[in-house]
């Protein structure tokens, strides 16, 4: 294990804010992983567990305990013509790291995930999603580490609580700490379904048919890559935790005209944020303080390179704001606020 002090959080955010935190421990095992935890919780000291900080935003005062940030590595794979194959993967490997060995390896099911930014452990907590895609499809089970009964615990896909950006992961958090994941992958090298439109005419397939692993993967990064998702360390429009809000679920009724919407089982609507809050007059490239919305997508926060948390809380208060006056709906943040 890794152990600093006083360690800047804004070098372990996607949005690169966060003032210092006391304790901060690189744990590189699950072994690692449950002993910081067990340790901190005998002590009764506060903790923060990180994976690859792309969804949190961190107070300016940093966090006074312990941060814990996940790195545990490796990858083990079970492959059969019948069962497909059974990949069981380290909380601290790369999403995008497993997608890209997913299409190397003809492997189907996670191609639509490439270029989400993260950790492969924060991936069920979020039910991580994009173009017709969430793991909540291809995870078999999470193994993890319950704070409350000091136990390691599986959870299976029936019982993980998974939902649009939630699991039971999020709903008891901090509680349980994840720290493997499961995932079983069609063999092939054709891809899933493509459901999305959007994808579905980058990779020019009717929505519903299929396309190749690689084709879909090259035009998710094209399509991420021309909105300013794809990480860039040298191009600020790409410092952001991503969405930074979630496509609320409204009644039919609230719909604005001209809004895009997908229908929902319950009855509801989900309405596209990125749409209400240009057509509520926050547009692409807005600026407030050290922040703003990407020139690229507006549902972006970024970082223009001096920004602080503050900032950042700032302009999603004012989004959320012209949100609710505009169209009377509450605007919800996908990222985690520590101490704010």
């Amino acid at each position: 294990m890794r152990e600093l002090h006083d360690e800047p959080l804004a070098r372990h955010t996607t949005l690169r804010v966060g003032g210092p935190a006391r304790r901060f421990v690189q744990a590189e095992s699950a072994a690692e992983i449950i002993d910081v935890v067990r340790d901190c919780d005998a002590r009764g000291e506060q903790l923060l567990v990180l994976g690859g900080g792309s969804n949190v935003v961190i107070a300016d005062s940093g966090f006074d305990g312990t941060v814990l940030h996940i790195a545990s590595k490796g990858v083990e794979v079970d492959s059969t013509a019948c069962a497909g194959a059974t990949v069981t993967v380290q909380a601290g490997e790369l999403l995008d790291d497993l997608v890209a060995m997913a299409v190397a390896e003809e492997w189907s099911g996670i191609e639509a995930l490439s270029g989400i930014p993260g950790t492969v452990g924060a991936t069920p907590i979020q039910n991580v999603g994009a173009y017709g895609q969430d793991v909540s499809q291809t995870v078999a089970r999470v193994r993890a580490y319950d704070r409350l009964t000091r136990q390691t615990t599986t959870f299976f896909a029936a019982t993980a609580g998974f939902g649009y950006r939630t699991s039971v992961f999020k709903q008891h958090a901090p509680r349980l700490v994840v720290l493997d994941v499961q995932f079983q992958l069609r063999l092939g090298a054709q891809s899933m379904p493509v459901t999305f439109p959007e994808l579905a005419a980058a990779v020019g397939v009717e929505p519903g048919r299929r396309s190749t692993t690689a084709a879909v993967r090259e035009a998710v990064l094209a399509l991420r890559g021309g909105k300013g998702m794809v990480l860039d360390e040298v191009d600020h429009d790409t410092w952001s935790a991503g969405s930074f809000f979630l496509n609320p679920a409204v009644e039919p009724r609230m719909v604005p005209a001209g809004a895009p919407h997908w229908p929902l089982p319950d009855g509801r609507v989900k309405v596209a944020a990125a749409w209400l809050v240009e057509h509520a007059g926050i547009e692409r490239g807005f600026v407030r303080g050290g922040a703003g919305t990407s020139s690229k997508h507006a549902l972006a926060i970024i970082n223009r390179g001096t920004a602080t948390a503050a900032d950042v809380k700032d302009l999603a208060t004012l989004i959320r704001a012209r949100v609710r006056v505009a169209f009377g709906i509450e605007l919800e943040p996908e990222p985690t606020f520590v101490n704010r």
